[in-house]
């Protein structure tokens, strides 16, 4: 799995989850690197520098796994050219090995890097931009080399745009690295691995197989997802032509500090909820709403509307509500009547109660599941109480979802009357 990293790249990189030998790999790697290079460099040793964001200790650095691999190496004294120092490993040809956050540098101090020629970003998810771009310029000699290593956390932390996002930097090798690809592998890492899908299955695709963090721990619905992924209700999802599209919706506002407007597409197919899309803007006009509804296939002639009952509210400013616009669009409005004060606990419990009959399409939902996968509750800490669900990004794609279910109506089942029973006058 590592051996395209061998090859030489500006730019390598190794993500996935825990398991993986990424560490291991890389802290054996730079060894390899510095017992070389005086060797390949007319005798100079190789400069290299161990990153994380934040590093209040060496304690929070690589410095420790890099000394296990020279004891095992059987590289730990001077004739091998390394020695261990509080801050530092001194390696063949007076080369070096540093330690250092990147959270407090500033443009001078990171200037001291020029001339160092390996750079390992250690738990690189944590990399905010401001620091990347301070260390990319500074890694400029000749053959100098940048690794990173991480498990993904979001798709937008900067790692994962810069390395896999569309564009990569110019030659970068990257590759996918988790516990299946790791030979080395060990019984202890293999029970902590089933005992985390036993107790955390809401986690374990982040702990273990390098996904995105999909759920916050103690997300409500967080368990539900997990086990529709592992009963495969997470795949390719087709509407039925026939049947009427609803588009459940949770509104918002214009304005950049609006309320996100929320929709899921979706049908109701015997005992199954079929999720064909997800869809969310924020400060756009319902115009911009209905435009993305009409392109994708949900105009009047197949879609319906349900909205929470703020839809029938009028806009404060102009004499319109929701429902009456979307009528006047040419749309059937359902309006769902208040639940009361318990009307998130209905939505949530709805939610609970359907999640195993409901079928998402992977592609397009994925952004309303990252949504119903971090919906939780707020906690007091201090007294240990529950305060009722947060109030985020999340929320408003979950109380769609949750409006969904609370207007879901299962099939009634026609009873069969059988006729060798019936009486006879």
């Amino acid at each position: 799995m590592f051996r395209p990293l061998l090859a030489p790249a500006r730019d390598k990189a190794a993500w996935g989850g825990r398991g993986s030998g990424k560490s291991h790999f890389f802290a054996g790697l730079l060894i390899e690197d510095s017992m070389a290079h005086p060797g390949e460099n007319g005798g100079e040793g190789l400069r290299s520098v161990c990153i994380r964001e934040t590093q209040k200790d060496l304690a929070q650095s690589s410095k420790a796994l890099i000394e296990a691999k020279l004891a095992a190496f059987g590289l730990l004294g001077e004739r091998d050219g390394f020695k261990v120092y509080r801050e530092s490993i001194r390696t063949p040809g007076d080369g070096l090995i540093i330690f250092q956050g990147m959270q407090d540098a500033t443009a001078d101090s990171v200037k001291s890097l020029e001339g160092f020629k390996r750079s390992w970003w250690e738990e690189a998810q944590g990399a905010t931009q401001h620091s990347i771009n301070l260390l990319r310029p500074t890694m400029r000699a000749s053959g100098a080399q940048m690794w990173w290593s991480w498990n993904p956390r979001r798709k937008a932390d900067p790692v994962d745009v810069m390395l896999r996002g569309a564009e990569l930097p110019t030659g970068a090798c990257v590759v996918e690295a988790n516990w299946r690809h790791n030979p080395w592998f060990t019984p202890e890492l293999e029970q902590e691995r089933q005992d985390c899908l036993r107790i955390q299955p809401d986690q374990y695709d982040h702990i273990w197989e390098g996904a995105y963090v999909s759920a916050s721990a103690g997300a409500y619905l967080a368990r539900a997802l997990a086990e529709a992924k592992a009963e495969r209700r997470i795949g390719a999802v087709a509407f039925d032509p026939l049947l009427t599209v609803r588009l459940f919706c949770d509104i918002g506002g214009t304005g950049a500090r609006a309320d996100a407007f929320a929709c899921w597409p979706a049908q109701f197919v015997g005992r199954e909820i079929r999720v064909r899309d997800y869809y969310e803007a924020v400060g756009q006009p319902l115009s911009a709403h209905i435009n993305w509804l009409r392109a994708h296939g949900y105009g009047p002639e197949r879609a319906q509307f349900w909205l929470p009952h703020d839809g029938a509210t009028q806009d404060k400013v102009y004499d319109v509500s929701y429902e009456s616009a979307l009528r006047a669009a040419g749309y059937q409005v359902t309006v769902v009547p208040n639940q009361g004060k318990g009307a998130a606990a209905a939505r949530i419990e709805a939610a609970r109660r359907l999640m195993p009959s409901v079928w998402f399409d992977a592609e397009t939902t994925s952004g309303g599941r990252d949504a119903l996968g971090w919906y939780h509750e707020r906690k007091d800490d201090v007294r240990g109480i529950g305060l009722g669900p947060a109030h985020d990004w999340s929320s408003h794609g979950a109380d769609a979802f949750g409006l969904m279910c609370v207007a879901y109506e299962a099939p009634v089942a026609k009873r069969r009357i059988s006729y060798s029973n019936r009486g006879i006058f």
